[in-house]
């Protein structure tokens, strides 16, 4: 009983729980032929594994999202709590006003109360809506969006 008690060999603790308690990592999970289980783990997929390769690029991604958190503190400490709960309710209406689900939405609303309608960026040039994948036949786009289909 005392052996069983008193942990003196981790390393032998290790090897009975590992014959007698599944234990799950954190990452994928190995088979018994050395190969990842798909049935429990998922696809895998190499890009969620990379790490960002510069310390700038998690910053450079999240950089909008980063910018819009700073304007809501400091509109909430400047005006109080009601400014950023009214402007973010106002950016939420303004993303749901869109166009049929065939055509693609400018969200012109939405660039007008970010401010984003005065200066001119990377989508605003090489995103054409006529290239856009999204085209396909109108009847059945609108039909699946209200339901029908």
């Amino acid at each position: 009983i005392c052996d069983f008690l008193c942990i003196k060999n981790t390393r032998g603790l290790r090897s009975q729980l590992k014959d007698s308690v599944p234990v799950t990592g954190l990452g994928t999970q190995i088979g018994a032929y050395g190969v990842q289980d798909t049935l429990r783990s998922g696809f895998s997929s190499v890009k969620n594994e990379l790490l960002p390769s510069h310390a700038l690029e998690l910053s450079e991604k999240n950089f909008q999202l980063n910018q819009d958190k700073m304007n809501f503190s400091t509109l909430r400490n400047i005006q109080g709590l009601h400014a950023p709960l009214k402007l973010q309710m106002e950016y939420r209406a303004a993303r749901q006003i869109q166009r049929l689900p065939f055509l693609q939405s400018s969200h012109l609303a939405l660039d007008t109360l970010k401010g984003n309608d005065e200066s001119i960026s990377f989508e605003d040039i090489l995103n054409d809506p006529a290239q856009s994948e999204m085209m396909g036949e109108p009847h059945i786009m609108v039909e699946y969006k209200l339901g029908l289909m």
